[in-house]
């Protein structure tokens, strides 16, 4: 017997369970330290994300717990001086980071494809995080567009940061609270309404 996709019943899976769960785990982070190894079992799963002609249009850059200070340090440097102590206090609250390049194709399609690729790869990994109790929020502040910041990561001419990941594990009392999502039915027009 086969089960109606569009019914109303819900079974619960862990997948399900893992996706209404997950939240971005924006501060509050242990100070433990995350190991490449952990980011890298997430990552072998993480690439199996859709993507177009299996293009793979990503890589990783990864500052481990170690390396986060010295990093931070550079970092903050490219800010305006009056900023410093801001976003040094702001980029020392994660453990460690995992920042997402890809390449920029001049052609629309293929860019928007690309982007819709490395947006799935990042939401994989987020959930994969998820089931290991890693907090992981995916930023998209000014400075990913900096020429500095770009200089200091090594990003070349025709890549795109896609966002920084702060990476931490955290515990169960600093899980925001879930917020509504709006029913999908309120945002669903059917091709026989329109006109």
């Amino acid at each position: 017997m086969t089960q109606n996709l569009f019914s109303n019943t819900k079974i619960d899976t862990p997948l399900r369970k893992t996706i209404r769960e997950r939240r971005s785990i924006k501060s509050n982070y242990k100070q433990e330290t995350v190991e490449e190894s952990l980011v890298m079992e997430i990552l072998d799963d993480a690439v199996w994300a859709p993507n177009h002609g299996l293009r793979e249009p990503w890589r990783f850059i990864f500052i481990s717990s170690e390396d986060k200070e010295q990093f931070v340090e550079k970092l903050v440097q490219t800010f305006p001086k009056e900023m410093h102590e801001n976003r040094r206090h702001y980029f020392n609250q994660p453990a460690a980071f995992l920042i997402i390049v890809m390449p920029e194709d001049s052609r629309q399609k293929q860019r928007e494809e690309d982007f819709g690729a490395v947006s799935c790869l990042i939401h994989n990994f987020q959930l994969l995080a998820w089931e290991k109790k890693l907090g992981v929020v995916w930023k998209t502040n000014p400075h990913i567009y900096d020429p500095k910041v770009r200089k200091l990561l090594g990003v070349e001419a025709g890549e795109k940061i896609v966002g920084f990941l702060h990476l931490g594990f955290f515990t169960e009392e600093f899980i925001p609270k879930m917020r509504e999502r709006t029913d999908p039915r309120e945002k669903l027009t059917r091709f026989n309404e329109i006109g």
